[in-house]
């Protein structure tokens, strides 16, 4: 598989410059600390595909703020996920166990959206890599 290119994707439009972003990584952040509160609640009320969909949206949003500090904005999920890895994971800023869980979430809940496919230990293993996440997030945003 051929390595991402962050710079290549620019240009190829997968991810754009967007100078106002920085104005919403506050409400990217709230965006994630809602959808990992509403991930709980809804595993405790047993609805598992739910909670496993909501506690993946946490971790995107949480990525996006990210994404939005350095001034751009992704125009796909994976290319998300690409880019965080190339600004902040390459780069010693953030472990590869934020990648490796924000691509295991995404898979999870794209199972759970699109095929039905869901579990208790996936919705729980998606709420803890979220909460994992906006710790890392809300950490690295504070520097």
């Amino acid at each position: 598989m051929k390595k991402f290119d962050l710079s290549e994707a620019i240009e190829k439009g997968r991810i754009i410059f967007f100078a106002d972003a920085p104005k919403l990584v506050s409400k990217e952040l709230e965006a994630s600390e809602e959808d990992l509160f509403e991930a709980k609640k809804t595993l405790d009320s047993g609805n598992l595909k739910w909670a496993t969909i909501q506690a993946y949206y946490s971790m995107f949003h949480a990525a996006r703020a990210l994404l939005y500090v350095k001034k751009y904005r992704e125009k796909s999920h994976i290319h998300l996920a690409f880019a965080i890895r190339s600004l902040y994971i390459e780069k010693g800023i953030l472990p590869t166990e934020f990648y490796d869980d924000f691509i295991q979430g995404m898979d999870l809940r794209q199972m759970a959206d699109y095929k039905r496919k869901f579990s208790e230990s996936g919705a729980k293993r998606n709420i803890q890599a979220a909460v994992k996440i906006l710790a890392l997030v809300k950490k690295i945003l504070k520097r």
